[in-house]
């Protein structure tokens, strides 16, 4: 894969990505590219979370890809994505409830993992067997993992990608033994598969497969950790003691790029702020499926295909993400008027001297802060900002035309409502909505 040429005006009309990260999002990297306006990013994708989490010489929570340039796209500038497919590969995964194993790393155990013997920062590890030891120190051996899994579950994906059973201790430990081959992690991650862990504390519980994206952004400002590129995660940061240490304000700096929001799925247009030359488009952390909040802190993790096209938005500068989801993954109270429903209204309207309804669309803000309640004014700031209106109209809209969704604990909510057209014309998003919900 080219290397970007800087200055170039020779954008391509599409990219292949199949490398990743080394768990660093640093804007002053090469990245892969140009891409035309209007161009399609093909990727593969590896496991998030789990794997990365057990790798010490990843320096983030997860792998994902190196970050594409979009042609002519300045800082202030926003990029369209469109998740036109994504496809489940891996056969198995392994997920659970985790907790530190305290001397394996110094602050953060997503970070700054150490091998506690030979205190060696981000180690080369090698594979000795299966179990929560089996990752080892390649210097002296030790087991070196910073988090241990308290309760977990090995799940096998039946062919079709939509449904998956828990497997049991013999089963489990048979698939850790092909970690590799289960889990269809691609030929350039560096990760070690969760499935070597083998757990089995559910056995036989069945669960639908919906997969979506949990990391799909573009590059920070500032040098961070990809798991750490939102406003929960990235409080970790902020005086933390070691080199990926950030202050208050350098963590504005961030995308949040990481969202876990079981909407970004297929069908899905997400927008996101371009805060460096070329944006640097980056996908990962596919999930084959999540409750809202992700309450166990994790879930079923996996390998994965993605093709995004990609349109830039000049002079649209965003403080996060927005979001315009399928109209079947809004809140009820978001989904847009049918022709009955505007019928009635209008009828109702007149009744009591009311001259007109408004005409309105869904739109979703993302916000994200150290806990549900901060991120949640973090999201209602935006909405405000964005769309011209109070926080306080932003509140009620919210409350009667729409819902505070939680993506993921302890701080990333999606601020959804019906906002007026008008409104969502200024801030440059009317076609968007009349090209997602059909409205006129």
């Amino acid at each position: 894969m080219e290397e970007i040429i800087k200055n170039s005006v020779t954008g391509k009309e599409s990219i292949v990505v199949n490398t990743f990260t080394n768990g660093i999002l640093d804007p002053e990297a090469p990245m892969l590219g140009p891409l035309k306006d209007g161009g399609i990013i093909k990727a593969d994708t590896a496991p998030g979370c789990w794997g990365p989490m057990i790798t010490p010489s990843l320096k983030g929570g997860h792998e994902v890809t190196r970050p594409v340039y979009i042609e002519n796209s300045e800082p202030g500038d926003a990029v369209v994505i469109r998740i036109n497919t994504l496809e489940v590969t891996s056969v198995a995964t392994a997920s659970g409830h985790d907790s530190f194993n305290q001397g394996c790393f110094n602050g953060d155990p997503y970070v700054a993992k150490h091998c506690p013997k030979c205190n060696i920062l981000n180690p080369k590890t090698r594979e000795e067997g299966i179990g929560q030891d089996s990752v080892r120190c390649i210097h002296c051996g030790t087991p070196i993992v910073p988090f241990k899994m308290e309760h977990g579950y090995t799940v096998v994906f039946e062919k079709d990608k939509s449904i998956g059973v828990t497997m049991d201790k013999k089963q489990a430990e048979e698939i850790a033994r092909k970690s590799r081959q289960y889990s269809m992690i691609p030929e350039h991650s560096t990760q070690h598969s969760i499935l070597l862990f083998a757990p089995h504390n559910l056995v036989g519980t069945v669960s639908r497969l919906r997969p979506f994206l949990g990391q799909l952004g573009t590059m920070p400002a500032i040098k961070i950790p990809d798991s750490h590129n939102a406003g929960d995660f990235g409080t970790f940061l902020v005086g933390a003691p070691h080199q990926y240490a950030l202050t208050e304000d350098q963590l504005e700096l961030r995308t949040d790029g990481h969202m876990d929001i079981d909407i970004v799925r297929p069908g899905a247009i997400v927008v996101a702020p371009v805060k460096v030359p070329g944006g640097g488009v980056y996908v990962g952390d596919m999930h084959a499926l999540q409750g809202d909040g992700e309450i166990a802190g994790h879930t079923m993790d996996v390998a994965g295909t993605v093709e995004l096209q990609i349109q830039l938005m000049k002079d649209r500068k965003l403080e996060g993400p927005v979001i315009f989801p399928l109209v079947e993954d809004l809140p009820f109270l978001a989904k847009p008027l049918t022709e009955e429903e505007k019928t009635k209204a209008r009828a109702l309207a007149k009744q009591w001297g009311v001259n007109e309804i408004e005409n309105s669309a869904p739109i979703s803000i993302v916000g994200t802060g150290a806990n549900l309640n901060i991120a949640t004014e973090n999201g209602l700031g935006r909405a405000a900002r964005l769309l011209g209106m109070s926080i306080a109209e932003v509140r009620n809209r919210a409350t009667i035309n729409g819902a505070i969704e939680i993506g993921r604990l302890p701080g990333v909510v999606q601020v959804t409502f019906l906002a007026p057209l008008k409104n969502l014309e200024n801030a440059g998003f009317l076609d968007l909505v009349k090209e997602q919900y059909n409205v006129s």
